[in-house]
């Protein structure tokens, strides 16, 4: 009894987990599959005959009304969902058919009787060649057609697919999107190429559907001519007449929903436009009966038409009436929205002022000087696009490097170019190129399929070949492995490259006590102990700095201030400091090259050479030399190295000990700037080093 009782109250737990929204896709499945082997009356026939006719008619005022196709996925699953409905449908009419058409026009019911004797009007012959015609406007003209486009949408999003990922890339590195915003593009980009490789596998199922009505429809025709003559005794014309019109009212029935579900199949795979052009239905109107002057045209046509004798008069001249009231209403609603001029006063002249100190202005930390063509690119009253990118780039540049950069100050130079722009650090030119508004600049990473007609040219940020090309050819150049960006994300992403290059430049006294003031507010006695009362604010300033220029980011402030608190009282040597700082950041530094690996591949010295190296060092002080073969084979086999390891996919790093890091890093930093040099005391226990290069002093 208690095991009875657990079973019931099992079951009941069971069914009470099942919702009936994930039941009802099963259910509906089994009850179409049902349809094919169980024999329906002919009310319930009638009832799914309308239920078809009904779902045909949602599916295609849905996909009217979705902005993108993807807002619309499902659509694949519904095409297999209603065509497997029509199939059944038709194998249980055949059966009702054969079983009882010799007892009348209703045999199979109202609906297929009204479609065989109300729409052809009981002429079978009629019938027939509707339903022809019919079965081939959905078969050869709109599923063929559907069919290719989803075909070449499909061969076309999936060879754009990587050319997509590196904008998307290159968006994330400019900081113009955020981590979540490019996952969610990344998953976007996916879903499309599914989306339409979905379409063109489901759209053979509609073409298959059409092949099938017409086969069915031979079939029922012939064996009710052998039910009706060999069974039921009746003449060869009566049961030809009787049964070919239930047939074509069957035929009919099921081919006016599956040109229904056609036509939505054909508008989900030519819709082009996004959110911002609404539906179907509002980019029909806003396209097509938009331009008063291409309705004014056709009104002259017709109306031309229309006085020619013999031709329908009336009814030309009344739509080209129509079209030309039409026209004229356009054209009145156009010159209403457009702003009356105001009279602008005549300026009074200013008499000339004698100089002052406010005449004297200091120099813009950052500057963005652009050619008359970009300013709409800058203009806030035209929302400029630049202007959210570079707010974006200070917010990522935080983020990531840890100080809030001074703000970009804009201003249009008509000495320049009128597509030029050049970037400003303190009044001095660090960077400059060309945009073209309108236009794509598409970059060659180093492995393209093809080449594209436009002006060749090269991107401004990291010297790559590139060309400015025309928007109609983004879906080309992204197919050929391009990354295609905008003339806003060419500039925002030069001035971020430079940003970035120029960060210890950038962190000044200003912006150095500005961040201790921030970390103030966490750690207030931290900071009061060490600035001013153990460290100047320039020593520290000039630490951080050093800690720029190799590019080692400041985000753990914390662990910085603490170092310096604990080596100031010993040392206030700007060079001892970063070493000591970079120790303690050792972790960081190192996760920041070998992410997620426990391995480090770095390269390494020659013994022979590493014991000169010290021996010049200890010598020397600060003032070490390298004698001059020794430095030039020294650089050469270090960029060879480097180079190799790039190939490899791996970070250029050099391990050296504590005593040489200083001295060689800045040695090789202005020839091989993406070479990092670590020393040994930076990298903590957990790390497996291996060596993958030697670099010796052999001249």
């Amino acid at each position: 009894m208690a095991n009875a009782n657990n079973a019931t109250m099992t079951m009941q737990g069971v069914f009470a987990r099942l919702n009936w929204r994930q039941m009802a896709g099963p259910l509906l499945i089994v009850l179409i599959l049902s349809m094919m082997v169980l024999p329906l009356p002919p009310l319930m026939l009638d009832l799914l005959f309308t239920f078809n006719i009904a779902i045909s008619v949602i599916v295609m005022l849905v996909a009217m009304a979705t902005l993108k196709p993807l807002d619309f996925s499902i659509f694949p699953t519904i095409l297999l969902v209603t065509t497997l409905l029509r199939l059944s449908l038709n194998v249980a009419s055949t059966r009702v058919v054969l079983l009882n058409g010799h007892s009348g026009p209703d045999a199979a019911g109202k609906v297929i009787e009204a479609f065989g004797h109300f729409l052809v009007g009981g002429n079978y012959a009629v019938g027939i060649v509707v339903f022809t015609i019919l079965v081939v406007i959905n078969f050869v003209v709109i599923t063929k057609g559907a069919g290719r486009v989803a075909e070449v949408a499909a061969r076309f999003t999936l060879d754009a697919m990587p050319g997509k990922q590196m904008a998307i890339d290159a968006d994330l590195n400019a900081g113009l999107i955020g981590e979540d915003d490019a996952r969610k593009r990344r998953a976007e980009i996916s879903n499309e190429a599914d989306f339409y490789g979905s379409m063109d596998g489901a759209s053979k199922f509609v073409r298959g559907d059409a092949v099938a009505g017409i086969i069915i429809m031979l079939i029922n025709v012939i064996g009710g001519l052998f039910v009706g003559v060999l069974q039921h005794n009746m003449d060869v014309g009566a049961a030809a007449k009787a049964y070919t019109l239930l047939t074509i009212g069957d035929g009919l029935v099921a081919q006016i929903p599956a040109l229904i579900i056609s036509i939505a199949a054909g508008m989900v795979v030519t819709r082009v436009g996004d959110e911002a052009g609404g539906d179907i239905s509002q980019q029909f109107i806003a396209q097509l009966f938009n331009n008063p002057r291409v309705l004014a045209l056709t009104a002259g046509i017709l109306g031309l038409l229309g006085l020619i004798p013999g031709m329908p008069n009336f009814i030309f001249l009344t739509l080209a009436g129509a079209l030309g009231w039409l026209a004229w209403n356009i054209t009145k609603k156009v010159e209403r929205r457009q702003p009356v001029p105001v009279p602008v006063a005549p300026s009074v002249p200013v008499e000339a002022q004698e100089a002052s100190w406010s005449d004297v202005a200091p120099l813009d930390v950052l500057g963005l000087e652009v050619g008359y063509r970009l300013i709409p690119l800058v203009d806030k009253s035209q929302d400029g696009e630049l202007l959210r990118r570079i707010r974006g780039i200070r917010k990522k540049f935080a983020q990531e490097v840890g100080y809030l950069v001074s703000p970009v100050h804009i201003r249009d130079n008509l000495e320049l170019k009128p597509n030029a722009y050049r970037i400003l650090l303190k009044g001095v030119e660090v960077g400059q190129g060309d945009a073209f508004p309108g236009q794509l600049l598409a970059i060659n990473p180093g492995r393209v399929a093809g080449t594209l007609s436009g002006t060749a040219t090269t991107d401004p940020a990291f010297g790559l070949p590139a060309v400015w090309i025309d928007p109609a050819f983004r879906d080309q150049a992204q197919a050929y492995g391009y990354t295609v960006v905008d003339a806003s994300t060419v500039v925002a992403t030069h001035l971020n490259h430079l940003v970035l290059t120029h960060a210890a430049e950038l962190l000044g006294r200003m912006e150095t006590q500005a961040l201790l003031d921030h970390l103030a507010k966490d750690m207030p006695k931290l900071i009061e102990d060490l600035v001013p009362k153990i460290l100047p604010l320039g020593i520290v300033q000039k630490v951080l700095q050093n800690l720029l220029e190799e590019g080692v980011h400041l985000r753990d402030m914390r662990t910085i201030i603490e170092t310096l608190a604990d080596n100031a009282t010993r040392t206030q040597d700007t060079e001892v400091l970063t070493a000591q700082v970079r120790n303690s950041l050792g972790r960081a530094i190192v996760q920041q090259l070998f992410a997620g690996s426990a391995e480090m591949q770095v390269m390494s010295l020659d013994p022979q050479l590493e014991r000169i190296l010290v021996q010049a060092v200890s010598g020397s002080g600060e003032g070490a030399a390298i004698e001059p073969g020794m430095a030039d084979t020294l650089m050469r086999e270090s960029a060879a190295a480097a180079q190799r390891q790039e190939e490899l996919g791996l970070p250029s790093v050099l391990l050296v000990p504590a005593n040489l890091r200083t001295l060689l890093s800045r040695f090789l930093r202005r020839s091989i700037p993406q070479l990092k040099v670590l020393a040994h005391s930076e990298v903590p226990d957990t790390k497996i080093i291996k060596v993958t290069s030697i670099i010796g002093g052999r001249a």
